[in-house]
């Protein structure tokens, strides 16, 4: 060696390595400087891995996922496999992604046009009948004028027989209104106001799941279980303007926002008595409860267009 200097790196590893070698201690060649890099990070694998995969997605597909987890759709230079790739690769390190609060009604439409583009692919026969299109009816059996006998014993204080009652009726609502989306013409359902009317319908149904499962499990919030009482018991008598007031009072309530000065000094102030629940908005309780109380008022609605009354105790409005 022709070398005049060395550093002093150098001078500490070969006093270490002379320090070992007086103690009897052999070291051992560390395995990871002869093993090709690999991590357990599956972004790195997929990168290593020389096999291409071939683009099973379409482009829109890759764009409508891409957006979904807030990617960008393109990145400089990258072609439409470099950007499927790129997909695989975010999908393996994060599979599942966090819509946050979605489009309810533009899932319901999503689904319906999915079942229209089922129907095209399968095909279907010139003499067959077109159910396709059709909504799920929920039969209950009864009839309106038995469940107007059943609504005389509402609010006599069994509960359990008031959730039942509730239950039956409003899915009774549901039936009606499918049956009636699903009696009209094939152009009709196809159109953009009829696959929006048939949307609203899912939708609806999606809403009240919620509050069905409760009633079904009796843990519905006393005082909910007392104002739904209140607007189906009106409805069952076609009080739909005394229904509508119940519904308003238990959605926005006389205090929707108990805002300011509650207590100052030893007097209570006039906001301290709106704070409990009978005085609060339950629309703005949670999203659940908003979309049931929401699921609750389209049927209120129908429920006048099907089974009307006297105009003096109608609703006067143009919601569906």
């Amino acid at each position: 060696e022709n070398k005049k200097y060395f550093k002093r790196s150098e001078l500490a590893k070969k006093e270490e390595e002379a320090y070992f070698e007086r103690c009897g201690y052999k070291i051992q060649p560390k395995e990871e400087d002869q093993k090709p890099l690999t991590s357990s990070n599956p972004v790195l694998e997929l990168e290593l891995a020389e096999e291409k995969l071939p683009m099973t997605l379409s482009r829109q597909e890759v764009i409508r996922r891409l957006r979904e987890r807030g990617e960008p759709i393109r990145l400089f230079g990258e072609t439409d496999y470099d950007a499927f790739q790129r997909l695989r690769k975010i999908e393996i390190l994060t599979p599942e992604v966090n819509k946050g609060l979605r489009n309810d009604l533009k899932a319901a439409l999503d689904k319906i046009d999915q079942q229209y583009l089922n129907e095209l692919v399968g095909g279907q026969e010139p003499g067959e009948e077109d159910t396709q299109n059709d909504l799920k009816v929920h039969e209950e059996n009864t009839t309106i004028e038995e469940l107007e006998a059943l609504g005389e014993s509402l609010g006599k204080g069994d509960d359990h027989k008031d959730m039942d009652i509730i239950t039956k009726f409003l899915k009774f609502l549901l039936g009606v209104w499918a049956k009636e989306l699903n009696a009209r013409e094939d152009y009709v359902k196809r159109s953009v106001q009829g696959k929006l009317n048939s949307a609203t319908q899912k939708q609806t149904e999606s809403y009240l799941r919620p509050l069905f499962r409760k009633l079904r499990k009796r843990n519905l919030p006393a005082d909910i279980k007392e104002s739904i009482t209140d607007i189906i018991k009106f409805m069952l008598q076609r009080e739909y303007v005394k229904a509508n007031d119940a519904y308003l009072q238990m959605a926005i309530g006389n205090a929707p926002w108990p805002i300011g000065v509650t207590m100052v000094g030893i007097h209570a102030r006039t906001g301290r008595e709106k704070i409990f629940s009978k005085h609060v908005a339950h629309v703005l309780n949670d999203e659940t409860q908003r979309k049931y109380i929401q699921g609750l008022k389209r049927l209120m609605t129908i429920c006048q267009k099907h089974f009307p009354t006297d105009p003096s105790k109608c609703v006067e409005y143009n919601a569906l």
